[in-house]
């Protein structure tokens, strides 16, 4: 059988630079979260729309559901 322990130094290359990483992880979770709010919103105005038919009404609730997820979610 092959023996596949690692035999080489645990980390190669220069040091990780883990606050640039976290601030990375943080901004993609925040681009996760309101754009899942952004394509929900536009759902539902969209479909609210559709059935209720109106531009108008549709854009406020639109805008209404972004104002709203944006102070849950902050």
């Amino acid at each position: 059988m092959a023996d596949h322990t690692p035999t080489g130094p645990v980390e190669l290359g220069a040091k990780m630079d883990y606050t640039e990483h976290d601030r990375t992880y943080h901004g993609f979770l925040a681009l996760a979260k309101y754009g899942s709010l952004f394509c929900l919103g536009l759902l539902i105005a969209m479909a609210f729309g559709f059935f209720a038919g109106g531009f108008f009404s549709a854009t406020i609730l639109f805008v209404l559901i972004l104002a709203a997820g944006a102070f849950i979610l902050r």
